[in-house]
Formats: structure tokens, sequence, C-alpha cells
């Protein structure tokens, strides 16, 4: 199986660009996507002429925000929307597919924002998601993918220095959450199989051709379970992939 995670950053927008004409190229037995910015009959009317998948959304109380999506080729064998704490559950930012073998969870986690208002509120959210996926995993291994805004350690930005302590997503704060995962038996994926490419990004921002010069931050992620590590053959980031100014990520199971 090959599974995707990508933050389209708007899917209506995206499905006016490429999406359909990349997805073929992409060829994901599940898509996950973050940050839809739809409604849920809003993805559904986006994607009615997409065949061969089963679609499910999961959208934000606030209209034109956050939401996540799976679009998976396997019919699940239940769906699940948020993590049943209501301060998180509003904003339509987890979606869980459950298989035979795993559980697959689609994250968009929060922002902390350009003037870090959320940064407290990102830490308590960190703490309860990792407890969540903790949950999950005594049932069976998790999946977990998605934008996690934040980039784990220095090899994963272009610009380290400037930007630690100082920006969101690269803030102490949210470097110690994504290590709860990573220490709490989650692997990081691509950093598994790629423990030293230093220039592969997932994010850029749009001011001053950032894309184009590869001034980038690796903040979309695939985490596995350790126990579920040996049945991931490799993992990948899509950077050719435009329409956002994020790019899919992956992995092959």
């Amino acid at each position: 199986m090959k599974l995707i995670s990508w933050n389209v950053n708007g899917l209506r927008a995206v499905a006016k660009k490429n999406f359909f004409d990349d997805l073929p190229v992409m060829a994901p037995d599940v898509l996950c996507l973050q940050e839809t910015k739809a409604q849920d009959d809003q993805v559904a009317e986006t994607l009615k002429d997409l065949k061969g998948y089963h679609i499910y959304s999961n959208s934000a109380d606030k209209k034109g925000y956050s939401g996540t999506a799976i679009i998976s080729k396997i019919e699940p064998n239940s769906i699940t929307r948020d993590m049943g704490i209501d301060e998180h559950d509003t904003e339509g930012r987890v979606l869980c597919a459950e298989y035979d073998e795993f559980y697959l969870v689609n994250v968009y986690v929060p922002n902390s924002g350009s003037e870090l208002k959320r940064l407290d509120y990102r830490q308590d959210w960190d703490l309860h998601f990792f407890n969540y996926l903790k949950t999950l995993e005594k049932t069976k291994p998790v999946v977990v993918c998605g934008d996690f805004n934040v980039a784990h350690k220095a090899i994963d930005l272009a610009r380290p220095k400037a930007n630690y302590n100082k920006s969101a997503g690269y803030m102490q704060e949210e470097i110690d959450g994504m290590d709860r995962f990573t220490s709490g038996g989650l692997i990081d994926t691509f950093r598994h199989f790629n423990p030293d490419v230093t220039d592969k990004y997932s994010w850029w921002s749009y001011r001053a051709g950032a894309r184009g010069k590869n001034v980038g931050w690796r903040i979309d992620y695939f985490l596995v379970s350790k126990q579920f590590l040996p049945s991931v053959k490799n993992a990948f980031i899509m950077n050719e992939i435009m329409g956002s100014d994020h790019c899919p990520v992956g992995i092959e199971i």
C-alpha cells in the first residue's frame, strides 16, 4: 500500500489547479488531506467525480477553516472523528481510519501563530494528542500522518539559527512536543530511511521565492508505532507536486 499525506491549503482551490492530474502520479491507496478549508458537503461535492475511492472528512465548526479528509481505495473497518475532548474537537483536526492491521490517524496540528498566541494551547494539544495515540496503540499499531507544524531538528529546516525560539514551528516548546512522540515509541519514517538528508522539505513560505530557492521546512510527517516499522518499505517526499505551499509526503507499506 502507498499512503500519502498532503496539506492542500484549501481543497477547492487545489482542485482547480492540478489535483486531479497529480492524483495518478501520486497513485495513493490512501490519501490523507489536511487544511481542506471546506465543510463535509463541500468536500463531497469537490471530489464527487473521483472513482474507486471511499471519501471521509472532518470539518471545523468555523467555515473555510482547518479540516481533514481521507480518500481510501480500501474501505476502512471504521472511521472516527476527533479525540473526544471538547476543547480540541471543534476544528476538524483529527480523522482516524481503522484497517485490519493498523489505525491510520490523519492530523492537522494547530499552528502556534505568527505572534505565538496559541503556543500554550498547542502544548496542551500535543500532550492530549500523544495520549490519544497511545490509547489507540493498546489495540493495534498506529500510523499517524499530517501537518505537525513543527520542524523537529535543525536538519529539518533550511535556516534553523534564524528561526529557533523566534518563529512558530521551531519553538522549543513545539520541539519538546515532537520529542514526546519520538521518544514515546513513534518512529519518524522519513528520518529513519534518510538520516542524513538535509535539503528535503515539505513546506515553503510564499514569500521571497522560498520554494524556488528551497528555503523550506519539513513539518509534514509519517510516524509509525515501533512494532509497525518492519512493515514500512520506504518513506518519501514529493516536492515536485505543486498546488499548495506544502507538498505530499508518503510511505509504502
